[in-house]
């Protein structure tokens, strides 16, 4: 592939994006149960809610909601157990490698824009190799907001020294499209990932939508080549 690049960065969401975090978010909420002796739960049942963190992996575990009494409580054994099995089961989805190098070999930059807290997302990110080349990394406490306030997006493309409407964002959560469309973004729903609980993608007003990540390079070069699917960026 060869393209002119119609945008200077793409900025990724973290869990169901660019990883699958699932089975360690999972893993560590399960374990909560087994310690309890309750029965283990199949992976399939955490899945859809691990871009949820703690809220979805307790709600799943034990059917709790935030405003539960022992919520901050059992939250923070989650954090623990999961702080010490971070990378165990989680890798990148596939395709992801190849397509952040075919976005380097185009000269566009890449960078995270995460709700995880930098407690987790800082050493989760160092302990893989494919982060090495990232360019930015904001977490959900890095600014006082957290996504779908659109300060994150922006304070990873002043990181990246990026004008705004030079970046694309993509990510698996409602609250991602909304984000980037406030922070004057592209915004692409990566329709492979966690979604939530009976999301439904097409209700999210994203400019386009992907089912696997080698797709954004054929979004990315087909604007590229006749600007069809993201006109406004191409204007900017």
């Amino acid at each position: 592939m060869s393209a002119a690049p119609s945008f200077d960065a793409v900025l990724f969401d973290l869990d169901g994006t660019l990883i699958d975090s699932a089975p360690d978010l999972g893993a560590a909420a399960d374990k909560m149960r087994t310690d309890r002796g309750m029965e283990a739960f199949p992976l399939d049942r955490y899945r859809p809610m691990a871009g949820s963190g703690a809220r979805g992996m307790l709600g799943v575990a034990f059917g709790m909601t935030p405003d539960h009494p022992d919520f901050p409580t059992l939250r923070e054994e989650f954090f623990v157990n999961y702080e010490q099995a971070m990378t165990v089961r989680t890798r990148a989805f596939d395709g992801v490698p190849e397509m952040l190098a075919q976005l380097q070999g185009w000269g566009i930059r890449w960078g995270v824009v995460t709700n995880k807290s930098v407690r987790f997302a800082a050493p989760l990110t160092a302990a893989m190799p494919l982060f090495a080349t990232s360019g930015a990394l904001v977490c959900g406490d890095t600014t006082p907001f957290s996504k779908p306030h659109p300060e994150p997006l922006l304070e990873a493309a002043r990181r990246l020294g990026v004008a705004p409407q030079r970046c694309l964002f993509v990510g698996d959560d409602e609250r991602d499209v909304m984000a980037g469309r406030a922070a004057g973004m592209r915004t692409v729903a990566a329709v492979y990932g966690y979604l939530g609980d009976r999301a439904d993608t097409t209700q999210w007003e994203a400019d386009a939508s992907i089912d696997s990540p080698g797709a954004l390079l054929t979004l990315i070069e087909s604007a590229n080549s006749d600007g069809a699917l993201f006109k406004s960026a191409l204007k900017a």
